[in-house]
């Protein structure tokens, strides 16, 4: 991001900070713990988890990643606050990883159990849509509920934002699908940058270090999506990134 990483006016930090932490406590894992999957120090976890502070967007897929969590859930609801399920609520079945779904025994295909989510109602109305807010980014959810294969968002990016330092690019599992809707937006896919107009779309894979961000004058809209981010299986490789490919960019304090 190109703003300060700490921000305590963000309007989603207060959701952010008990997801964060109730995904923590619920894998039995301490602040030093995460704190060093991350990497930044246990006082700032403590501080976003007391809502003192935000992450940015390339913190944000860390934290998931080192949670074992999806984007979609932690713009969902925490378990403590839901005191009834909710119309269209998903009934999961086992995840498997993207590279292992030939060896899938024939059942896990049956329509009565199926490998994706089942849903009652699919319907997301623009209005109620979860997100989540950085500076000068704003993530939406556009599905009911988490998918396990995908996290499918409206993003809007102002003028100046960007989703990590141009010194500290993003990087993990999965597959990027993105389509401006409005604006311009800069895709840095390794080496290669490309502005991307109204009407214009971008695939790449996500372990490639990559970065988004609008040097424009107007704001971008797009839709993305990214696709088995927590199915992808070398995402195990990321936990001892190369001293020069940051795996996804560190907050200070």
């Amino acid at each position: 991001m190109t703003a300060a990483h700490g921000d305590p006016d963000l309007p989603s930090a207060d959701q952010l900070g008990s997801r964060v932490r109730a995904a923590r406590t619920a894998r039995g894992m301490s602040l030093r713990d995460l704190a060093r999957r991350v990497g930044v120090s246990p006082s700032f976890v403590s501080q976003l988890e007391n809502n003192k502070v935000n992450a940015s967007v390339g913190t944000l897929y860390k934290l998931v990643n080192a949670l074992e969590v999806s984007l979609d859930e932690l713009m969902s609801p925490t378990p403590d606050a839901a005191t009834e399920p909710e119309p269209g609520r998903v009934e999961r079945a086992p995840r498997p990883s993207v590279h292992d779904l030939d060896a899938l025994p024939p059942m896990a295909w049956d329509p009565e159990e199926p490998v994706w989510p089942r849903v009652q109602r699919n319907v997301q109305r623009g209005a109620s849509r979860a997100q989540i807010r950085f500076p000068g980014v704003t993530w939406e959810r556009l599905t009911r509920e988490a998918d396990p294969f995908v996290d499918f968002l409206h993003v809007t990016y102002d003028p100046g934002s960007a989703s990590c330092p141009e010194d500290d690019m993003m990087r993990h599992g999965g597959r990027e699908y993105g389509f401006v809707l409005e604006g311009r937006l800069d895709v840095q896919v390794g080496f290669d940058t490309h502005t991307l107009e109204p009407g214009d779309s971008i695939t790449f894979d996500a372990m490639t270090p990559h970065r988004l961000s609008n040097p424009h004058d107007g704001v971008c809209r797009a839709i993305w999506f990214v696709v088995a981010r927590r199915n992808d299986d070398r995402s195990a490789a990321l936990d001892d990134p190369s001293p020069h490919v940051t795996h996804l960019p560190a907050l200070q304090d």
